[in-house]
């Protein structure tokens, strides 16, 4: 794609974020876009959220789980990232008048207590670079009508990242199996999705590994006190204003998070 259509893409997903619209799917007006394209008109989206004041706290893993690529039909691991204008604290309302057509997410947060760049991270290395890890809950939005994404879409779309709130307790990577650890989620007290660590590509921590190598061959890093959502643990869940919701992952902790 010319420079000039990257601009124009990325300038309008970053009008659809600022006004609460939706676009019709780019992958169709724009047959020939390729994954990197995608992601060079993410870079331009993101390019005009820190111009306009946010600032980079994490990133974020997408479509790791296969529940949620079967959701969505789409098939590979994507990134996003992550600013200090979508975070929420726990049992903080988040008002829907910021959200277009949100899905909450139950996964786990890591957070870095050293930097991280690829080539050649592994989940040993990984883990020996986290502070700790947390419940969390990922809102996923999309700029794109009625969430008919491919992958070049969800990727140009900062991976249909919303907001995310954290859980408020830290744990050590030592103390908890990341494979084993079941996620119970429920919506007005009744449970709507569950799942286990090892949803996330086998292991949480295998995919911040491939996030790291995937950034470093871009010659970025997971920096060290970054925030990192390692993907959803079971299927995305519709929110509405009025949802109270709870995510609890054995080992890990709580988060909870509503709707108003």
């Amino acid at each position: 794609m010319q420079t000039k259509d990257i601009e124009q893409l990325g300038d309008a997903l970053f009008e659809a974020l600022t006004e609460c619209t939706t676009l019709a799917p780019l992958s169709s007006a724009h047959p020939g876009m390729t994954v990197d394209d995608a992601y060079a008109v993410q870079q331009r989206l993101m390019a005009r959220r820190l111009a306009a004041g946010e600032r980079v706290v994490g990133k974020k893993i997408g479509v790791t789980s296969q529940a949620v690529m079967n959701m969505l039909g789409v098939f590979q691991p994507d990134f996003g990232w992550l600013t200090d204008a979508m975070v929420y604290n726990e049992g903080q309302a988040i008002p829907m008048s910021r959200l277009i057509q949100p899905k909450a997410e139950g996964e786990i947060a890591f957070v870095l207590k050293k930097t991280l760049k690829g080539p050649g991270i592994s989940v040993a290395d990984v883990l020996a670079a986290t502070d700790g890890v947390m419940a969390c809950f990922e809102i996923v939005d999309s700029r794109i009508q009625d969430w008919k994404i491919k992958i070049q879409d969800t990727v140009a779309d900062n991976a249909s990242c919303g907001v995310f709130v954290l859980g408020d307790r830290l744990v050590d990577v030592r103390d908890v199996d990341l494979t084993t650890c079941g996620m119970v989620l429920e919506k007005n007290g009744e449970i709507v999705a569950t799942g286990a660590g090892a949803a996330a590509m086998g292991h949480p921590a295998n995919a911040v590994a491939w996030l790291a190598n995937t950034l470093g061959a871009r010659g970025i890093a997971l920096e060290a006190g970054e925030v990192i959502l390692s993907g959803s643990l079971g299927i995305m869940v519709p929110v509405q204003a009025g949802d109270n919701l709870r995510v609890t992952i054995g080992g890990v902790g709580g988060c909870s998070v509503r709707f108003v």
